[in-house]
C-alpha cells in the first residue's frame, strides 16, 4: 500500500478529491504552501511527515537514485492515468 501521497505541483489539486477515499490524508503542494519550493524541501517534507511524492517530471525519481530511496516516488502516469481529471 502505498500510504498518504503528495502531489507534486506539476499535477492538479483537483486530483486530492478524487484519490481521498484511497489515500486518506492525501496533499498538494499548494495545500502546504510549497508552490515554487525547491524540490529538495519537498522532498524533506515527504520524508519527515511519511508522504509518498507522485510528480509528472523525473526529478523526483533521480533524486531518489542520487540520494537513495529514503521515500517512496511514483510517477503520474502508473497511478492516475485512469482518472478522468
Amino acid at each position: 500500500m502505498l500510504g498518504k501521497l503528495l502531489l507534486d505541483e506539476n499535477l492538479s489539486d483537483k486530483i486530492v478529491p478524487k484519490i481521498i477515499d484511497l489515500y486518506p490524508n492525501s496533499t498538494h503542494v499548494k495545500a502546504l504552501g510549497l508552490t515554487n519550493t525547491d524540490d529538495s524541501i519537498i522532498w524533506d517534507y515527504a520524508k519527515e511527515n511519511d508522504y509518498v511524492i507522485v510528480s509528472k517530471d523525473s526529478d523526483f525519481h533521480q533524486r531518489s537514485i542520487l540520494y537513495g530511496l529514503s521515500i517512496n516516488v511514483v510517477f503520474y502516469m502508473v497511478i492516475l492515468q485512469n482518472l478522468s481529471i
